[in-house]
């Protein structure tokens, strides 16, 4: 925890908030907190800034919290062919950490159908590891999570381009592809305006959703020829476009 993170309701008007669980133990036991010292702290979807320790007794600590500054935005948006559940459990925080501002799981075609069903789904299961990736990396906006089970239908019925309108920089990953497809990172301009990132199933794209994607703007990106699992792959992808 680089920062310690509340949601709005948990804070009083006078900045004073009294907690449990995790945070209280993680602030005694590795942060080794005393009376009188000042972490960082921050909202949920808000500022951030400091807290200052008052009180420590029993399981809980109590901080008075000034927020004032904003915290670094998202920069990047990226559709995501969902892996296994223990897969996805182990990434949502990481691609929080590393900036995604919205997270659209799609059912392609090489997508478990079990999946659908998973616990994962659910915000009260998955808002956790979100919160965790956010104190990981010290910013407070928490990814939006949009699951769309019939990806093509979805891609076709114009909700897509209504929801995206205005994103150029449309970027496909698909390994080994045709150099005369792969984007440069030069050429995808990252920087100029906040991408969109296709990340496919760990069996791949089929030929017919890439047809698809690219009738809707995007462009292929390879990392190479090897096909990496979607953990590794998606973590490497927001790397090199510039994290």
């Amino acid at each position: 925890m680089n920062r310690i993170l509340f949601d709005k309701g948990e804070i009083g008007p006078d900045g004073s908030v009294t907690f449990g669980g995790a945070r209280a133990e993680h602030i005694r036991a590795i942060l080794h907190g005393e009376i009188g010292q000042i972490l960082k702290t921050g909202e949920v979807d808000g500022l951030v800034g400091t807290g200052t320790i008052e009180r420590m007794e029993g399981d809980t600590v109590t901080m008075r919290c000034v927020h004032d500054r904003e915290s670094l935005p998202p920069w990047i948006d990226i559709l995501l062919a969902p892996p296994r559940p223990r897969v996805m459990k182990r990434l949502l925080p990481q691609l929080t950490s590393m900036g995604v501002g919205r997270i659209v799981l799609v059912g392609a075609a090489k997508v478990e159908k079990a999946f659908w069903g998973a616990q994962l789904l659910k915000e009260e299961v998955y808002r956790p590891l979100l919160v965790d990736g956010l104190m990981q990396a010290g910013t407070t906006a928490l990814p939006a999570i949009q699951a769309e089970k019939s990806f093509l239908r979805w891609l076709e019925s114009g909700r897509f381009e209504e929801q995206f309108a205005g994103r150029a920089n449309r970027i496909v990953a698909h390994p080994g592809s045709d150099a005369d497809h792969v984007a440069s990172t030069g050429g995808l301009e990252v920087a100029a305006s906040r991408p969109l990132l296709a990340i496919g199933p760990e069996g791949g794209w089929t030929d017919d959703e890439i047809a698809r994607l690219e009738a809707h703007g995007f462009r292929r990106f390879s990392l190479g020829q090897r096909i990496l699992r979607t953990d590794t792959a998606a973590i490497a992808l927001l790397a090199r476009l510039g994290m």
